[in-house]
């Protein structure tokens, strides 16, 4: 078990070759039928029986069912963003995997390669968890009404997701403390319906866009006016369209959005005013309006006595200079993560893996057309994913 960081530096080439496959070939939300055959067939290949799960999710099991059951989690899905990294073997087809999905993917299967060779060391079972629509915050939950966390049934998670563009040497990781460290979030799509006229003939019809840059003002007053200065939560308008003519009224106008809160309480204090204020505004301007929420996630919750047998892990296999303590860090993330689905269910934990120094070139952040990530982090994820596994598997109960 002590050798683990080793031999998954003997995968290396194997891990990069499986990332460069996944990096070129990407697909979103549930829309992954290539990578996930490629993730079944390097299953196979190993010598498992990968099963589907849900609309887009992988399933293997190593191990025994006899004691405890550890589910690891990699997601799948990329990004709907035109690549700029100049990469030789970056993406050509308008998606690109730019928050490292194809990273946790390739790190998983070294560490089922790792594990399927320590298998008769492990006392229980290793479930690993391939998810898609990560993106749009729906994979986990897919996987999870679908069984994912049954037969055998899971009793503890851990994930991993890289971090790039940050001033931190690759291959360190970060557990994530006890409690929360990622906000719940909800995707939403405001419809605001007017009616359409002649630009010369205003007073004929119902002026949408007008309605909507209203209702656009006035939700960008529940962060300055209605949240105290401790209530951690952001809205944001990312996106908004409407008509197509310099002179024509349309007949609507859409604005797309997300919200992020870190907690609960705040998450349906947000939902509640944003329909209530569009609601209202678009009824002053005599139009109507609606809102969707699209699809979200709660709170992402690190069990605590995991947490700290995670730190433990970490060091034991990194050293003290690479398991990075999280109060050492300051601000948690604002990043929302579906796995938050899972830490509801059974306790859980994120460890954050840096793949990407922005001292050494590494300068662009996650989601950016532009970003890379150092490949110097696959084998150390491996190891993670695997040492965090058999850790908490030991037949020697340590």
């Amino acid at each position: 078990m002590n050798n683990i960081l080793h031999e998954a530096e003997g995968l290396t080439k194997e891990l990069i070759r499986i990332r460069r496959y996944l990096h070129s070939h990407p697909g979103v939300g549930f829309d992954i039928a290539d990578t996930a055959a490629f993730v079944a067939r390097e299953l196979e290949d190993i010598g498992m029986s990968p099963r589907k799960c849900g609309r887009a999710g992988i399933t293997a099991l190593l191990g025994n069912n006899n004691r405890h059951t550890v589910l690891l989690r990699a997601d799948m899905d990329a990004l709907d963003i035109s690549e700029d990294s100049q990469e030789p073997f970056a993406s050509q087809n308008g998606h690109m995997h730019a928050c490292g999905h194809d990273m946790h993917t390739a790190m998983l299967l070294g560490a089922a390669r790792l594990l399927k060779a320590h298998e008769n060391e492990l006392d229980g079972c290793v479930k690993l968890m391939f998810q898609g629509a990560e993106e749009i915050l729906s994979g986990a939950s897919d996987m999870i009404s679908s069984g994912v966390l049954d037969e055998p049934q899971v009793d503890t998670a851990v994930m991993i997701h890289v971090m790039t563009g940050i001033p931190i040497d690759t291959g360190s990781v970060i557990v994530a403390p006890a409690g929360v460290s990622a906000p719940a979030a909800d995707m939403l799509e405001i419809t605001v319906r007017g009616a359409g006229s002649h630009g010369s003939m205003p007073e004929k019809g119902v002026d949408p866009i007008i309605t909507a840059a209203y209702i656009a003002t006035a939700l960008c007053e529940i962060n300055a006016r209605e949240l105290s200065i401790n209530n951690k939560a952001v809205l944001t308008l990312g996106s908004f369209n409407a008509g197509s003519s310099a002179n024509v009224i349309p007949d609507t106008a859409v604005i797309k959005g997300s919200l992020r809160a870190y907690s609960d309480e705040t998450r349906e204090m947000l939902k509640r005013r944003v329909s209530e204020i569009v609601s209202n505004v678009s009824a002053a301007f005599r139009a109507s309006a609606d809102v969707r929420f699209t699809s979200g996630c709660p709170t992402l919750i690190n069990d605590a006595e995991l947490s700290v047998k995670m730190q433990s892990c970490m060091r034991t296999l990194l050293g003290e200079k690479h398991a990075i303590k999280a109060s050492d860090m300051g601000e948690s993330s604002s990043g929302s993560e579906d796995f938050a689905y899972v830490s509801h269910k059974v306790p859980s934990v994120m460890i954050a893996l840096a793949a990407g120094d922005s001292r050494r070139g590494y300068e662009y952040p996650l989601h950016h057309p532009k970003v890379r990530f150092d490949e110097k982090a696959l084998p150390v994820g491996a190891a993670v994913y695997a040492f965090a596994a058999m850790k908490l598997l030991s037949k020697k109960g340590n």
